[in-house]
């Protein structure tokens, strides 16, 4: 087995462009290989700033060979009316090197079996990996010199090493050797002689190839530094991925700012830190430092200029900052709710001011009357029309509680306003106060809302106004918080809450499309359409700790937005039934009863002791039980369903009778149902 090294050393990368990369080569070079039969073990990606690298271990020198039957041209063609070969029929064994022995007929065409022999690895990789780079995605890819091609930054030099052995390959106008380059302050020319050189000899020269390896570093060396004053760094994985992939060697370095910015909101310090400036904010025994580690490129002792140069620009950013926090506090944050009017929500959706508005009314509808959180839906958007969330979007909710405070509006009024937002990411934080949750929500739902009801929900890749996470983020908050509300009557007051939007083109157009737009949401339609899509993103959140089959019948026996806590009490109940005699009663009462009887079930018309019998253990089943509880009941019952199907005929030949039994049974459909659709099961 062989294994090769691919490096392709550039101009440094856009960070964001990295990890695609990545992922991106990873499923070029196994689909390739795969394609041309070629068996592997494993393939590698690697990358920094300045390099993407690929490994491929347990490498065949050769594809295998393939077996493939090939058809021709139809006989008459092929064959002259005496059977010999026509000229078409000699040109389609010449061109695929056969002999007129080695054709058959099948379906009235010529075929043949032929082996097509499998590629050497070197010229499959000199033929496919010119393609593979230049096909990566990217946005902003750029041309230099005189090529035509594009890529995301110029090509240096490329390394091709199969063993010990160069491929040479040409990508662009760059070509092929076995010398690398170390990072830009260390040795440049490291010769290679095979890939299992590559990783130490980079090391050496200052370059860490492997991303995770570097990530882990980066969070080692930051804590080690941080240690030296007695403070732990702050970093999320975005901060990670960002510093990972502008750094080949990272070094930390340690600055001071001056402590009078720590007066402005703490989330508004660490932003300007981690997301605008790449620092790792510092905190010692629970309170933010003026003082931040910068994650260096550098090699050697001399840090003193990149020290002066990180502190003038932190100081620059957070003089901004203070202008704007002074700017914006000398009028409450109420006041800032009328300059909402002027910020459109989404195109024909109308304005904040009009989505704060909806707010109060959904959330009225959710807990009723509540001071606190009507007050907190009023003022959630207001910090939008804010001189400092303007620059630093990302604050929004922050923000605005940091200035509900300064405007001495309630602690549970201010922290519902940072917390509405709340969770930020799929496993983020949940709002802790009712006034964050209920605003939250109706917040969420609006969002929902109007994406669907103006056709743009999600599709692939694709997320519109994060409707999936915001779906997730109600799910969430309403599960932690063992909150009872009915997502489906939400929905539909939502919908008739939104504006219609303003349709374009001519008159005829726009009285079309808003009767359109006014009917998908009159006849349920759009209702429809987020109903399945709240239920999906239920089943996927709980399917790690419940299986799918149980989640699908418990959603599909009663539309669990009525209750989510109530389907998660059903689901758990079901997901512990091992109980295969009751499941095999109730799928044959589903099987039998196409649809459901409308008649009442009528005692005269008994004609066997198990009709009155199994009636009389329908109506000990009492839907007030717990869950658990009813399943025992259903199985206590049951020896009553299997003595009614053994000793009645249900399809009597009386209609009466038959329809009195078909009643029966609806009865019992409707005691499964209750919990579930067994038939799922």
């Amino acid at each position: 087995m062989s294994k090769y090294l691919l490096e392709v050393g550039c101009e440094e990368l856009p960070y964001k462009f990295i990890p695609s990369a990545i992922s991106q080569l990873q499923t070029s070079f196994e689909k390739f290989l795969g394609e041309n039969k070629v068996n592997f073990e494993d393939v590698k990606v690697y990358a920094t700033p300045r390099r993407l690298a690929v490994i491929i271990s347990g490498l065949e020198k050769f594809g295998k060979d393939e077996e493939k039957i090939i058809k021709g041209p139809v006989k008459r063609v092929a064959y002259d009316e005496n059977g010999n070969l026509t000229k078409a029929g000699e040109g389609f064994c010449r061109k695929n090197g056969i002999s007129p022995e080695d054709l058959y007929i099948e379906d009235d065409y010529i075929h043949a079996k032929i082996i097509v022999k499998g590629q050497s690895i070197i010229e499959l990789l000199q033929k496919n990996i010119p393609s593979i780079i230049t096909k990566l995605q990217g946005s902003h890819f750029m041309r230099w010199s005189d090529n035509d091609e594009k890529f995301s930054r110029p090509i240096r030099w490329i390394v091709s090493i199969l063993d010990s052995e160069e491929v040479k390959i040409k990508i662009i106008d760059k070509e092929s050797s076995n010398v690398s380059r170390g990072h830009r302050f260390s040795e440049q020319n490291i010769v290679l002689s095979n890939p299992d050189e590559y990783i130490e000899k980079l090391r050496k020269a200052h370059v860490i190839v492997n991303q995770e390896e570097r990530r882990q570093l980066i969070i080692d060396r930051a804590k080690e530094e941080a240690s030296k004053l007695g403070a732990t760094p702050y970093y999320t994985d975005d901060l990670l991925e960002e510093v990972t992939f502008i750094t080949e060697y990272p070094v930390p370095a340690t600055c001071e700012f001056n402590p009078d910015y720590l007066r402005l909101p703490e989330e508004l310090v660490v932003t300007v830190m981690a997301v605008h400036q790449r620092y790792f904010a510092l905190y010692k025994d629970g309170k933010l430092i003026n003082k931040f580690i910068t994650m260096t490129n550098y090699l050697g002792n001399e840090f003193e200029n990149i020290k002066a140069g990180n502190v003038r620009v932190i100081k620059a950013r957070l003089d901004d900052a203070v202008f704007f926090f002074n700017e914006d506090t000398k009028k409450p944050l109420a006041d800032y709710v009328e300059d909402i009017k002027g910020i459109t929500f989404q195109k024909g959706m109308g304005t904040m001011y009009d989505k704060a508005q909806r707010l109060v009314k959904l959330s009225k509808m959710m807990i009723g009357d509540n001071p606190s959180v009507e007050r907190t839906a009023i003022l959630a958007k207001a910090d939008l029309a804010t001189k400092l969330v303007f620059e630093f979007t990302e604050l929004q909710g922050f923000i605005g509680a940091d200035y509900a405070r300064v405007s001495k509006e309630d602690e549970n009024v201010a922290e519902g306003i940072k917390e509405h937002y709340f969770p930020l990411n799929a496993d983020g934080e949940i709002a802790k106060t009712l006034e964050g949750q209920i605003v939250g929500i109706a917040d969420k739902i609006d969002n929902i809302c109007a994406v669907f009801a103006e056709g743009k929900k999600p599709t692939g890749s694709s997320d519109p106004l994060g409707v999936r996470r915001a779906a997730l983020g109600i799910i969430r908050t309403i599960l932690a918080n063992d909150l009872k509300i009915d997502l489906a009557l939400l929905v539909n007051e939502a919908l008739l809450l939104l504006p219609i939007a303003k349709q374009d083109g001519n008159i005829i157009d726009k009285i079309k499309g808003t009767a359109d737009s006014v009917l998908s949401r009159a006849t349920g339609m759009v209702t429809g359409e987020i109903y399945d899509f709240f239920i999906q993103r239920l089943i996927i959140f709980l399917s790690e700790k419940y299986p799918k089959n149980v989640l699908e019948a418990c959603a599909s026996g009663k539309n669990p937005l009525f209750d989510l806590t109530d389907y998660v009490k059903r689901v758990e109940a079901v997901a512990k039934l091992n109980s295969p005699a009751l499941l095999e009663s109730a799928n044959r009462v589903l099987r039998i009863l196409k649809e459901d009887s409308k008649t009442q079930v009528k005692r005269e018309l008994f004609v066997v002791p198990a009709e009155n019998m199994l009636l009389q253990q329908i109506e000990t089943v009492d839907e007030s039980l717990s869950y658990d509880e009813y399943l025992k009941k259903l199985e206590e019952i049951n020896p009553s369903v299997e003595k009614f199907f053994n000793d009645v005929l249900v399809m009597d030949k009386d209609e009466n009778v038959k329809e009195n039994r078909l009643a029966l049974l609806t009865r019992l459909k409707a005691k499964y149902n209750h919990i579930a659709d067994f038939s799922k099961l």
